[in-house]
């Protein structure tokens, strides 16, 4: 986007070291890299991050979720592990804004590279740091990934039929997907503190705690009349109807009525006005009363219209419904089309992948995804080289070592 002559982002001046691995952390300097920031992906020599083996792998060697997550960046390889890539690894921090790691608590104190110490390197500093639990607290060395988020934040418990186990509540890596984006909505509020104080500070994010943090009413319904939230399979509580419905042509709507003015006109659009306003269900506490016969008769009623005919009918009386779409209904879809949410871009053996675009949307200062997730160690001479200063020979000497 130009802005008189000027082409910017608004992080385009922020540097960024990215020492973690596999999603969350990945994810977070991935929203910092959408919008500009100058991402150094840091891997292990000659293994690289987990996540490029992690789901279907490309003729390239990585996978779709590392060309995916880990778009925008520079890779580069270092051992933190050894001495001498810890002092890189110092280096590099010395003007650096912002360093993201996930690592088990303990684990970079443990190689001498703790916040004590990098706080000292550059006082300016900030420091992401995610792990299963958070730095604090007696569960915090123990490891975590998304399911265990799911899990201990309480949605997993509410996800299923209450008649059958909880199941995985649509992806098992929604912990990480939303601890990356508080990561980094941590950094551009710490950014802003550094303008009045001068100080960096840590980030300290535990998976399961996003999760626990979008569950609604949850903990203070609990707390005021002691309700244990149940699964309810597509329902919602609080709100009927508010579910998932089938339709004849063997698909499925969404139909959301939040409000009695909503079930009014969605009475209306039935052919059944008695039941809305002063009728028998008329009021929400009337329809929680009897859950299972309004949803029982919301059925009925998609049952004799195709999809798209439910829909259209809905709209037309401003009820909110919406399609419940499979991936292969989204590619074709206008909407997702009109608001360019899927990116078509190569990677380096020219084979188009197709990736969801970045969020959110600014008018002025959009954002850009410039590359697919680096090859291992791709940016080295760069990094070490143009960054660092060191010599070819050195760069030789640190990759026959190991080091890098």
């Amino acid at each position: 986007m130009q802005l008189g002559d000027l082409k910017i982002q608004p992080l385009d001046d922020l540097k960024v070291i990215d020492v973690s691995s596999f999603l969350a952390g990945p994810f977070c300097s991935t929203q910092l890299a959408e919008f500009g920031a100058d991402v150094i992906k840091l891997e292990l020599p000659g293994v690289g991050d987990a996540l490029r083996r992690f789901g279907s792998i490309t003729p390239n060697g990585d996978s779709l979720p590392w060309l995916s997550e880990c778009r925008n960046k520079k890779s580069a390889t270092l051992d933190l592990r050894k001495p001498e890539g810890a002092e890189l690894l110092k280096a590099l921090i010395k003007d650096a804004d912002v360093l993201v790691e996930n690592f088990q608590p303990g684990t970079l104190e443990k190689w001498g590279l703790g916040w004590d110490v990098l706080k000292e390197v550059n006082p300016r500093l900030i420091m992401v740091r995610i792990s299963g639990y958070g730095q604090t607290g007696p569960y915090s060395p123990r490891p975590g990934f998304g399911r265990i988020g799911n899990a201990f934040g309480g949605l997993s418990y509410l996800a299923g039929y209450p008649d059958r186990p909880p199941v995985t509540p649509g992806s098992a890596t929604i912990p990480d997907y939303l601890a990356g984006l508080y990561g980094a909505l941590g950094v551009l509020l710490c950014i802003q503190a550094l303008k009045k104080t001068g100080r960096g500070q840590v980030v300290d994010i535990g998976l399961y705690e996003p999760i626990f943090r979008i569950l609604d009413e949850i903990a203070p319904s609990y707390h005021m009349k002691g309700y244990v939230r149940e699964r309810m399979g597509p329902g919602t509580v609080n709100v009927v109807p508010h579910s998932h419905y089938p339709t004849k042509d063997n698909k499925w709507v969404a139909i959301a009525c939040t409000s009695d003015k909503i079930f009014e006109r969605l009475a209306l659009a039935m052919g059944v006005p008695e039941f809305g306003g002063m009728g028998k269900w008329g009021t929400i506490g009337q329809r929680e009363a009897e859950r299972a016969q309004v949803d029982d008769f919301v059925t009925a009623w998609c049952l004799t219209q195709t999809r798209e005919q439910a829909l259209s009918t809905c709209e037309s009386f401003q009820v909110p419904c919406g399609s419940v779409y499979s991936i292969d209904e989204i590619f074709v879809d206008p909407q997702y089309a009109a608001r360019e949410n899927i990116k078509y871009l190569k990677d380096s053996f020219g084979q188009e992948h197709a990736i969801p675009n970045l969020v959110p949307r600014l008018t002025d200062t959009p954002g850009e995804i410039r590359s697919l997730g680096p090859a291992l160690g791709q940016h080295n001479e760069e990094v070490f080289g143009k960054r660092l200063g060191l010599s070819a020979q050195r760069i030789a000497e640190l990759a026959s070592k190991g080091v890098i």
